[in-house]
């Protein structure tokens, strides 16, 4: 075995004992360990638990397995703990039984007594983690979910073989907690949290009191929360990461312990710097250790340590003593309280004489967008997890490299590094391009590489619950087309979601306007996925997918419509330009109501699950301005004009007619109005901030500025029903009506604009 790996596995074999301690009135026992595996089965697939016996195996040669076989008419699912027998479970219902399970409803078209499987099947996962979750998934796509939603994702996880989990869900009464115990009131404490929405940037140490002060009911309701979690989390098997500590505290600590040695970061993203205790600071072990120990009394403690000191800031030293000290310290401060722990560190804003300073068996690298290991050499020797990152800002985009995904980015990762222990996924949101995560939640499944174009077809049979040839081309051309290879990392910009401008930049403060396929292989694609709908119209799932598509092709086809606006203003020929900019408006309109026949793609079910969680008028207000705020301005408590606006931009409904239309409105109408006065308007020199104008670039800009700081405010903007529509009945109206306004466009889309950053690397800082 290799050192690293080695070096690991007393923590491996450990986590048994740890989710033991952890819940004594519910040893690990193989009887304990079934049970928690059959209720899953009973939650997913209500009724059919008696058609499957369960046994527990053990590891082989310390790696997880599972089996799917039969004996005397049932279905046997063999595995070493709950989260292998999930594995099991999934894989039978996938590949077996023809079903499929997806964030966007299940395909459970099952006959009643389930087919027993042809052969005897079993697999040794060589991945010892599969890791999930960024610390801004939980605020992009799950600040606002509950017990059920969360219980939903926890089984799908388990089915998916996630075992290594973030899980920073309840740290707002962490840190409440433990400031009290620091001259901090009840207010003060408060007032330091972040509203949910920005929770993300608040544990990653770049900001504080955003969206707040925050409610004690709120703090209140995710203890609980937070209970239920770890708790499904440890008797699944799971291994959490939970919170360590680096310094970061709040700003006002300074003035309460001026003795201490505590910096004030520069400004991140516009925002006031954060406040850093330094680690070699006699209170920085004090409070480090008040934390973790506030940590255990609510949600225990289980091994795993996030920390990720400097995190897109700057130590306040640079010395060749310094950093290692710091390495040494926060690392004596996790063996102090947790003998044998281990830190799980990001390599986002990694440092190398600190990871030096912690030895080889206690430090794992979490290798977020999979790219650092080799600018790295390797994380010198660390275990690391192989990670993707594919989504920024839980943006809605068709895209994901499939190729990438089904070559085994793992098993390349293994031969060149043989430190490599797991994958990951880390992307920013979820509940958006179902099929890359079917694929890279499967590959720890595959020693080596898939044949995508045979997984694609297998795919679409389980997704729709019919064979379809029409279903299978479709996905062959969208192969060819947003999946194709080198459609990972930072989606393109959305004409939709853009800041008006005549020649607009992009969409958020990234990657600019690029369509990287012909735009006709998504209309080939629909015609496709239509040709059998009446035999797919009854797949959940399929429903989503059509929707999907039509929402990427009327994207799309936005671009070459406000080029033709924008044309026809630069002539002042206004009757073209009345007839495409009310064809883009109209566009925009339809898009909404589209995405209205879906739940995921909806502003108004977010602000409904936002309110739900206040307890009086001003709590549901202030939940509901934190939640739009975080989808629009991104700038609440800058000091001065926001910077990365719309960086979590998204084409929901809601939003799209509330405000992206509106924007766009405003624009026109101005537009309109200089064509009408035989005045011009132009953007040259305006200023600019991340390649795009700037919040108050000139008078129009201010105008919109101030509109948008007013929606940002308004409560109730929720409307009812949140769904609307029929799928299928909007999706053929739609497709046949832009399939024959595309023919007068050519669907040619914006010139390429993407000349600025294609990852997060923002200037002043990254936001991760």
């Amino acid at each position: 075995m290799p050192l690293a790996l080695l070096a690991l596995s007393p923590f491996v074999e450990a986590q048994e004992e740890l989710h033991a301690a952890a819940s004594p009135s519910q040893p690990v026992t193989a009887d304990h360990q079934i049970r928690v595996a059959t209720e899953l089965i009973n939650r997913v697939l209500p009724g059919y638990s008696g058609q499957f016996t369960l046994e527990i195996i053990p590891r082989d040669q310390d790696r997880d397995v599972f089996e799917i076989d039969t004996r005397d008419g049932k279905i046997v699912l063999r595995g070493n703990n709950p989260v292998s027998l999930a594995m099991a479970f999934n894989q039978y219902i996938k590949y077996t039984a023809k079903g499929h399970f997806s964030w966007f409803g299940d395909q459970l078209n099952l006959p009643q007594t389930l087919p027993l499987p042809d052969k005897k099947e079993r697999k040794v996962i060589d991945q010892k983690f599969r890791a999930y979750l960024n610390y801004c998934t939980v605020s992009y796509s799950a600040a606002w979910w509950d017990w059920k939603r969360w219980e939903r994702e926890l089984d799908f996880m388990a089915m998916n073989g996630i075992n290594m989990p973030l899980s920073p869900v309840g740290l707002e009464a962490v840190w409440y907690n433990t400031l009290l115990k620091f001259k901090f009131s009840d207010e003060e404490a408060r007032r330091f949290l972040s509203g949910p929405g920005h929770f993300a940037w608040q544990w990653m140490q770049n900001l504080q009191g955003v969206g707040g002060p925050l409610p004690k009911s709120w703090i209140d309701s995710h203890i609980t929360l937070g209970k239920q979690i770890m708790e499904r989390q440890l008797e699944l098997g799971m291994q959490p990461i939970q919170q360590g500590f680096t310094g970061f505290v709040p700003r006002e600590l300074k003035d309460k312990y001026p003795e201490a040695k505590i910096s004030l970061q520069g400004r991140w993203c516009g925002f006031p710097g954060a406040a850093q205790l330094d680690p070699l600071d006699p209170l920085f072990a004090q409070i480090g250790r008040t934390f973790l120990e506030e940590q255990k009394k609510l949600f225990g403690a289980h091994g795993v340590y996030a920390a990720d000191p400097f995190h897109e800031s700057s130590p306040p030293v640079h010395t060749p003593e310094y950093l290692p000290a710091v390495g040494k310290a926060i690392h004596e401060l996790f063996q102090s309280f947790h003998p044998g722990s281990v830190w799980a560190m990001q390599c986002w804003s990694m440092y190398k004489p600190i990871v030096d300073a912690v030895p080889v068996n206690n430090l794992i690298m979490l290798d977020l967008n999979g790219s650092k290991r080799k600018q790295h050499q390797n994380f010198w020797g660390h275990p690391f997890i192989a990670g993707n990152l594919h989504n920024f800002g839980g943006r809605i985009n068709m895209h994901g490299d499939l190729p990438l995904i089904a070559s085994n980015q793992y098993a390349q990762a293994r031969k060149e590094a043989p430190n490599a222990c797991g994958s990951g996924l880390f992307m920013e949101g979820i509940e958006q391009n179902p099929v890359y995560y079917d694929l890279t939640f499967e590959m720890p499944l595959h020693e080596d590489a898939v044949d995508l174009k045979t997984w694609l077809k297998d795919y679409a049979e389980r997704r729709y619950g019919t064979q379809s040839p029409a279903a299978e081309e479709a996905w062959m051309l969208l192969l060819e087309g947003p999946y194709r290879k080198g459609t990972n990392g930072t989606e393109n910009s959305s004409i939709i979601a853009a800041r008006p401008a005549l020649k607009p930049k992009k969409s958020g403060p990234n990657a600019g306007f690029h369509i990287p396929y012909p735009t006709e292989l998504l209309y080939r694609a629909q015609e496709n996925l239509l040709k059998d709908a009446d035999k797919m119209k009854n797949s959940k799932p399929y429903l989503f997918d059509i929707v999907d598509v039509q929402r990427q092709i009327q994207s799309n086809l936005g671009q070459a419509i406000h080029a033709k606006a924008a044309e026809a203003f630069k002539n002042k020929d206004k009757a073209e330009f009345v007839k495409h900019s009310t064809r883009f408006l109209e566009l925009l309109s339809d898009t909404d109501t589209l995405l209205r026949t879906r739940r995921e793609f909806n502003f108004d079910r977010w602000l409904t699950e936002a309110t739900a969680w206040g307890t009086t008028p001003q709590e549901k207000e202030l939940l509901e301005r934190d939640a739009t705020s975080l989808v629009t301005s991104w700038g609440e408590g800058t000091a001065g004009d926001p910077i990365i606006f719309d960086y979590s931009w998204r084409e929901w409904s809601g939003l799209i007619e509330g405000f992206y239309r509106h924007r766009w409105q405003m624009f026109y109408d101005m537009l309109r109005k200089h064509l009408d006065d035989g005045t011009d308007y132009n953007e040259d020199k305006l200023p600019m901030v991340h390649g795009r104008e700037a919040w108050r670039a000139n008078g129009f800009y201010k105008e919109l500025a101030q509109w948008e700081e007013n929606f940002v405010k308004t409560p109730g903007k929720a409307r009812t029903p949140v769904i609307q529509g029929d799928e299928l009945e909007t999706v053929r109206r739609l497709f046949g009506k832009y399939k024959e306004l595309a023919k007068e466009y050519g669907n040619v889309p914006l010139p390429n604009t993407d000349k600025g950053p294609r990852n997060e690397n923002l200037g002043e800082a990254k936001v991760s």
